[in-house]
């Protein structure tokens, strides 16, 4: 689908903005021509898209724009001051709520998602949530948006994307996590570093491919090698003792109270 309506990012030289906009533009969902970016520092770097309008006013950014995407940090919300009546307005910040950023915008149509960090790369799952007064034709805006950005979908309550700023918007760095200890352990165990870096990468990034492929499910792929009682099985029965549930589950539990914790900040 390709998006006609105009779109402004609000912290368009962000990582985040900007991986939205390059993506977009990228994969000929949005015309450069039709997107506003704004940088509150005015200092673009390497962010600048050809035929993309910058400016340093979001009120100019506002007024040129059919849809707003706010991608600021959520402790810098409070600083943003526009007037979005008639507007739709996408949020991409973790914690704060639909109803505060009606509040502050002016925005009757109000959408929150949560991509990631592999939306630089177009690999990113953002889920989104509407709120009731969002259009149909509204929601096939965001979902063209995102789906630039990997692939996305709709959830039926603002509070699953509550939680999934620990599960989507964090998750893209917990394979990272996994492989520097994958690393780290070889390391020790005497195997040159740049071995054991290639290794891991093999094992994180290419072997993990298995979840994308027919009979992916990832309880059946698990079960199906705890049951054949070999190598596999020792590992991965051994990590679960030691609590790798909990370790994830805690993880995901810390992403959500810092989301809070920063919107309420």
């Amino acid at each position: 689908m390709t998006i006609e309506a105009r779109i402004g990012i609000i912290g368009g030289n962000g990582w985040l903005g900007n991986a939205i906009a390059r993506a977009a533009v990228a994969t000929g969902a949005v015309d450069p021509t039709r997107l506003t970016l704004s940088s509150r520092s005015g200092n673009l770097g390497a962010a600048t898209i050809p035929g993309v309008h910058w400016t340093r006013d979001n009120g100019e950014l506002v007024d040129r724009s059919d849809v707003v995407v706010l991608s600021v940090r959520p402790e810098q919300f409070q600083g943003v001051h526009i007037a979005a009546h008639g507007k739709l307005v996408v949020s991409v910040m973790a914690g704060v709520p639909a109803r505060a950023v009606a509040e502050r915008t002016g925005g009757d149509e109000v959408v929150r998602a949560m991509p990631n960090a592999a939306a630089a790369i177009r690999r990113s799952f953002t889920p989104w949530y509407a709120t009731p007064p969002v259009s149909a034709a509204g929601k096939q805006l965001v979902q063209a948006l995102f789906d630039a950005c990997g692939e996305a979908a709709e959830v039926p309550l603002e509070a699953h994307i509550d939680y999934c700023v620990g599960m989507t918007g964090s998750g893209a760095a917990f394979p990272a996590l996994l492989a520097q200890a994958l690393i780290a352990h070889a390391v020790a165990q005497g195997l040159p570093p740049a071995f054991a870096e290639r290794a891991a990468r093999g094992v994180v990034a290419g072997a993990s491919q298995l979840l994308a492929g027919e009979g992916g499910d990832p309880a059946q792929i698990v079960q199906a090698m705890i049951d054949y009682r070999g190598t596999t099985a020792a590992a991965l029965q051994a990590m679960i003792d030691r609590g790798f549930m909990g370790a994830v589950a805690a993880g995901l539990e810390a992403a959500a109270a810092k989301a809070a914790a920063m919107a309420s900040g």
